[in-house]
C-alpha cells in the first residue's frame, strides 16, 4: 500500500520511520523513579542548564534566571540525562512549575539526549506566577539509556524567571485509557442540510427495534417526526446503530436538533446558503500555505508572519538550493510554492495533484450545469493579487504552479525537461517552527517520471485555464508542459526512492502509466493534438476500472485525466464509453453509501482507513458529483452531497473534521506554524482546514499510545503530534475545496 510519509517528532529533527506497535506495560510491574534528586533537596546536582542560563536552588526548588533575545525554545535550556528508558513502558511525566511574569511558556520534553535528539513526549505549558502541577502518561517507543528530561525555556524577547520542583518520571505505571468524548449518540451533519438535498442521520443504540424521532427548529418546536431504520453493527465502528432520513422536511432556519432514544444532537442548520462560507474557506487555506512571502495579517488576522525560506537568516533559503551531496552541480532558485502539510517541504507530485484538484475546481464551475464561475472570481478569496482582474482561485493556483516550473531540470543538463521530486531540509525540523525560523540547509532530490509527468499535466491545465488572462504565462506553461512530456518519455522509469524519508517524506510511486495517461489527457484537452490523442486512447489505463474503494490520490492520478476528458469539452473518439465509465465507477460509490450506515462513498477492504481516509471520502464524492453533471440524474447529486455529512459530524466520533466548521471540530492538526497546542502565542489551523482523518495504521507514537485495537472510525486523535491521523495537507483541502463549491452550487 502506498503511503504518503512517515515522519515522527524530535527535538530538532525527525525520525523518519515508522515504529511497530507498542505493548503496554505487564501487569503488576513495579513503579520505578527514573529522575535523581527530583525535589531539588540535595541542590542542583545531575541536573544541568545550558550557556546563559543561570540556576540555583531557591526556597526548594531549582529556579533558572532565562536571558531575554533568544530565538529557539532550545537556546535556553535546564535538563537531566543519562535516564533509562524500556520500549513499551508506560511513565508518568509530573513537575509543578511558576514563570514570572506569567504567561511564559515552558516546553518540557522527554527525549534523547544526543542527535538526532529524537522527541518521546512533549507538552507545553503556559505558566502563572502561583504555579500549576501538570501531570502526563505517555509510552516509550525505544530502549536507551541516553534519555533526557529537558525544559526548553528560550525564544523570548524578554528575560524571565523559571522555577521547578516535583519532577517525576515513574516507570512501570498502567497505562491511561483513551475513551475519545464522543457526545450525543445522535450524529449530523453539524454544519447543516439544504432545503432541497437529502437529510440523513445515525443514531448510535443498543436499541434493536425502531425508535422514534423528532426534528425541532431554533425554538424547540417539534417539526417533523418519524422513526427509526434498524441497521445492525457497523462494520467501520462497532456500533450497533439506526438511520433517520428526514428529507421530506423543506424548512429552513438556524438551531435544528434532532432527538431519538432519548439523546438531542449537535445543533445544525438547514438553509440554501450554508456551503458559501465553507466554499471560500476551504479554498483561503493555501495563502497561509505560501512559502516565500510574507503573510499579510490585514488579508489573515491572526495568522500574519514573516516570508519563511527567502535566504534571510536563519533561513538558508530557497534562491540557490542545491542538489544532494554529488547528485548534480548546479542549483535552483525554488522559491514560492505551497508548504506541502505541516512541515517546511514542497512536493512536486503532492503539489500537481493539488494544483489538478484547485484548478478543476474552476474548470468544472465553467462548464457544469450549476457550476457559478463568478463565485470564484476575482476578489473572493482575499489574496494580494485580488482586483488584478484574474479570478482569485486560478492567482493561487499560480503560485503553486510558478514553483513547479521552477524544479524543472534546466537545458543543458543530463535529465533536462525531469522535474525534481521534491526540496526539503536536510533533517525534520521539529515544532512548532515557524517557517522563517528554519535554519537547515535545503536540498533538491533528484528528478523522478512521476514529477515530471505531474508538472506536465498541470502546466497543460493550466494553459488553457490561464490563456484568457495572460496568454505570455500560458505559453510558458504549455512549452513546459511539452518539454516535461518529452523528457518522461525518455526517461520513463526514474522512480523515488521509497527510503528517501529523512527531512521529508519520500511520496515513492512505482507505477507510473497512470501518469502518463493523466498528462497526456491534459495536454490533448489543451492542444488537440494526435499525439497525445493517441496516447490516451492506446493506453491501456484508458479502459481499465480506476475508481477504486480508496479512491484518487498523489501515487492514483488516472482518474484526474478520466474525470477531465469526461467534462472538458473535447473532441475524443469514443467520448460516452468516457464518460459512462465515471457514471459506472459513480454507480458504485453510491452503492456503498446506500449500504453504509453512515451514509458515505468510502468502505476500504477490512475497514483498514487509509492515511488520509477523509479526503478519499471527498474524491469518492466527486465522482459521484461529476456523474451528475454528465446525467442530471438527482441519485448523484444527493449522494454527493450526504457525502459531506460524514465530513462534518456525521461519523462515529461525532465530529467535524473540519477546523471552524461544526459544534465539535478538529484543531489541533499537526503542524509547525499552527501550533497553539503547544504554543499559546500560534494559532491553531485556519477555518476550513481538513484533517487527514481516521488511519488504521496509526503510524505515529502519539497514535500508538492511545488507539491500539481501534476499529476503522475510532482511529483518529486530535492532537498535534498524531501526524498519520490528524495532520492537514494541501491535497486533502483540494478535495473539500472542489466538494465545498459542488455543494454551494447547489443550494
Amino acid at each position: 500500500m502506498k503511503r504518503r510519509r512517515t515522519a515522527l517528532l524530535t527535538l530538532t529533527g525527525l525520525l523518519a520511520t515508522a515504529l511497530t506497535a507498542m505493548p503496554a506495560a505487564p501487569a503488576g510491574a513495579d513503579e520505578v523513579e527514573q529522575i535523581r534528586n527530583g525535589t531539588f533537596d540535595d541542590g542542583t546536582d545531575p541536573w544541568w542548564a545550558s550557556e546563559g542560563v543561570t540556576a540555583g536552588v531557591s526556597d526548594g526548588r531549582l529556579c533558572a534566571d532565562v536571558p531575554g533575545g533568544t530565538a529557539n525554545r532550545w537556546d535556553a535550556i535546564v535538563g537531566h540525562n543519562d535516564i533509562t528508558l524500556q520500549e513499551g513502558e508506560t511513565y508518568r511525566f509530573s513537575f509543578s512549575a511558576t514563570g514570572s511574569p506569567a504567561g511564559h511558556v515552558v516546553r518540557a520534553v522527554v527525549g534523547l539526549q544526543v542527535d538526532p535528539y529524537d522527541t518521546y513526549h512533549e507538552v507545553s505549558p503556559q505558566l502563572s506566577v502561583s504555579g500549576d502541577t501538570y501531570s502526563y502518561t505517555f509510552t516509550a517507543p525505544v530502549d536507551t539509556e541516553q534519555a533526557q528530561v529537558g525544559f526548553q525555556l528560550g525564544g523570548s524577547p524578554d528575560p524571565w524567571r523559571f522555577c521547578v520542583d516535583d519532577v517525576s518520571l515513574l516507570g512501570g505505571v498502567a497505562p491511561e485509557p483513551y475513551e475519545p468524548d464522543t457526545g450525543p449518540r445522535v450524529r449530523v451533519n453539524q454544519v447543516g442540510y439544504l432545503p432541497d438535498g437529502p437529510k440523513n442521520a445515525t443514531v448510535v443504540t443498543d436499541a434493536t427495534e425502531k425508535l422514534a424521532w423528532q426534528l425541532k427548529d431554533g425554538s424547540g418546536r417539534v417539526v417533523r417526526t418519524g422513526r427509526t431504520v434498524p441497521r445492525g453493527v457497523d462494520a467501520s465502528s462497532g456500533q450497533n446503530v439506526h438511520s433517520v432520513d428526514f428529507g421530506s422536511y423543506r424548512g429552513r432556519g438556524a438551531g435544528f436538533t434532532l432527538t431519538a432514544d432519548g439523546e438531542t444532537s449537535h445543533p445544525f442548520d438547514i438553509d440554501a446558503k450554508i456551503y458559501e462560507r465553507l466554499r471560500l474557506d476551504s479554498a483561503k487555506y493555501y495563502y497561509t500555505q505560501r512559502s516565500g512571502v510574507e503573510i499579510r495579517e490585514d488579508l489573515r488576522p491572526g495568522y500574519g508572519r514573516p516570508a519563511g525560506h527567502v535566504d534571510v537568516a536563519p533561513n538558508q533559503g530557497d534562491g540557490a538550493v542545491p542538489c544532494r551531496p554529488g547528485e548534480c552541480d548546479y542549483t535552483l532558485d525554488v522559491t514560492g510554492g505551497w508548504y506541502d502539510a505541516g512541515d517546511h517541504g514542497k512536493y512536486v507530485v503532492n503539489g500537481g495533484i493539488s494544483t489538478w484538484e484547485v484548478l478543476s475546481t474552476y474548470e468544472r464551475a465553467q462548464h457544469a450545469r450549476t457550476g457559478r464561475v463568478h463565485k470564484l472570481g476575482d476578489g473572493t478569496l482575499d489574496i494580494p493579487e485580488s482586483g488584478n482582474k484574474v479570478p482569485d482561485l486560478l492567482d493561487e493556483a499560480r503560485w503553486e504552479l510558478e514553483f513547479l516550473l521552477k524544479m524543472q531540470v534546466p537545458d543543458g543538463e543530463p535529465l533536462a525537461g525531469m522535474a525534481h521530486h521534491k526540496i526539503h531540509d536536510e533533517q525534520w525540523t521539529g515544532l512548532p517552527l515557524l517557517p522563517g525560523d528554519d535554519p537547515q540547509k535545503r536540498e533538491l532530490h533528484p528528478p523522478t517520471t512521476a514529477a515530471t509527468l505531474n508538472l506536465a499535466a498541470t502546466a497543460a491545465q493550466a494553459a488553457r485555464l490561464h490563456r484568457p488572462y495572460d496568454k505570455q504565462f500560458a505559453d510558458r506553461a504549455l512549452a513546459a508542459a511539452r518539454k516535461a512530456w518529452a523528457a518522461a518519455l525518455a526517461h520513463p522509469d526514474r522512480i523515488a526512492d521509497p527510503d528517501d524519508g529523512i527531512g521529508g517524506g519520500a511520496y515513492p510511486d512505482d507505477t507510473v502509466s497512470d501518469e502518463f495517461y493523466w498528462a497526456a489527457a491534459e495536454l490533448y484537452l489543451t492542444t488537440g493534438e494526435r499525439e497525445f490523442r493517441d496516447h490516451v486512447v492506446n493506453s491501456p489505463v484508458h479502459t481499465a476500472d480506476i475508481f477504486g474503494p480508496t479512491g484518487f490520490d498523489w501515487a492514483r492520478t488516472a482518474a484526474a485525466g478520466r474525470l477531465d476528458l469526461a467534462t472538458v469539452p473535447n473532441k475524443l473518439p469514443g467520448l460516452d464509453k468516457v464518460r459512462r465509465s465515471v457514471v459506472a465507477g459513480a454507480d458504485r460509490y453510491l452503492a456503498t453509501l446506500k449500504e453504509h450506515p453512515y451514509g458515505m462513498p468510502y468502505a476500504p477492504d477490512g475497514n483498514v482507513y487509509d492515511w488520509g481516509s477523509s479526503h478519499q471520502v471527498l474524491n469518492n464524492a466527486v465522482v459521484l458529483a461529476t456523474a451528475y453533471d454528465l446525467t442530471g440524474a438527482a441519485k448523484y447529486r444527493d449522494g454527493a452531497l450526504q457525502s459531506m455529512d460524514y465530513i462534518l459530524g456525521r461519523n462515529a466520533l461525532n465530529m467535524s473534521y473540519v477546523t471552524g466548521y461544526g459544534e465539535v471540530h478538529a484543531k489541533n492538526q499537526h503542524s509547525r506554524w499552527y501550533a497553539r497546542q503547544l504554543d499559546p502565542n500560534l494559532p491553531n489551523p485556519p477555518a476550513g482546514t481538513l484533517s487527514g482523518g481516521p488511519n488504521s495504521s496509526i503510524q505515529d507514537p502519539y497514535a500508538q499510545s492511545k488507539l491500539q485495537g481501534c476499529v476503522g472510525q475510532f482511529c483518529f486523535i486530535d492532537d498535534i503530534q498524531s501526524w498519520s491521523t490528524n495532520e492537514h495537507t494541501v491535497n486533502w483541502n483540494a478535495a473539500l475545496t472542489r466538494m465545498a463549491a459542488f455543494v454551494a452550487d447547489q443550494g
